[in-house]
């Protein structure tokens, strides 16, 4: 073989294996499912705590585990991305009480369940809302974890109509008009002792929040597919 060409079969080489072993594909990644850009849901607490009841399960027909992106941590951060306290007493819990993915067969069926409660000063319930939303995707699975981060995209996606529209139906009175400005809570004055409180105290048996402010209505969000 002449030189030339020997040299150039050994230059080429590691082109050569490189195409025979280069068969695997880069890992895929998915993008944050983020909600910040969705309006705030500004309540009239000081506070707002996420509790997370539903425990996913690693073993069939749970499929969560192959989700790339956790659904338990989808709902988790849409709570901490749109629900604001923007008040002076009183608490809101948010809680996470379903957040499955089971596989039968073909069937692969998504329910999300979540409430919200609002509580006084006391510690009495003032009202709550509860959301739930379920999707099936049904049909051979050719890719398992890009077909569960769908789902989960699409159940997050209608969990954000859902919720928006349950807590301004049954927590309505809960809500601070867009603009307004957050008080924190060392800002209220406290009453010399003996003397009545403002006509803002709460009174007993009932919610002890800040005064209401108006509403401003807000169209429910226009959720990109």
């Amino acid at each position: 073989m002449p030189a030339r060409v020997f040299r150039r079969a050994i230059l080429a080489l590691p082109l050569l294996l490189a195409a025979c072993g280069g068969g695997e594909e880069p890992p895929v990644t998915y993008p944050r499912l983020d909600y910040s850009y969705l309006p705030k849901l500004r309540l009239n607490v000081a506070r707002v705590e996420i509790e997370q009841h539903f425990i996913p399960s690693d073993q069939p027909p749970s499929v969560s585990q192959y989700d790339p992106v956790s659904p338990t941590e989808a709902l988790r951060r849409m709570g901490e991305e749109r629900l604001k306290a923007f008040g002076t007493s009183g608490k809101a819990v948010f809680t996470i009480d379903d957040a499955s993915l089971v596989r039968d067969g073909d069937t692969i069926t998504g329910r999300f369940d979540v409430r919200l409660e609002v509580f006084t000063a006391a510690g009495g319930s003032a009202g709550f809302a509860e959301a739930s939303v379920s999707r099936q995707r049904v049909g051979k699975v050719k890719d398992l974890g890009r077909t569960l981060f769908l789902l989960t995209r699409q159940l997050m996606d209608q969990m954000n109509v859902e919720l928006e529209y349950q807590i301004r139906r049954s927590l309505g009175k809960f809500l601070v008009a867009p603009g307004a400005r957050s008080a924190p809570v060392q800002a209220v004055p406290l009453p010399p002792t003996g003397q009545a409180g403002p006509a803002t105290q709460p009174v007993p048996g009932t919610a002890a929040v800040a005064p209401p402010m108006p509403l401003v209505p807000v169209a429910p969000p226009v959720v990109p597919p």
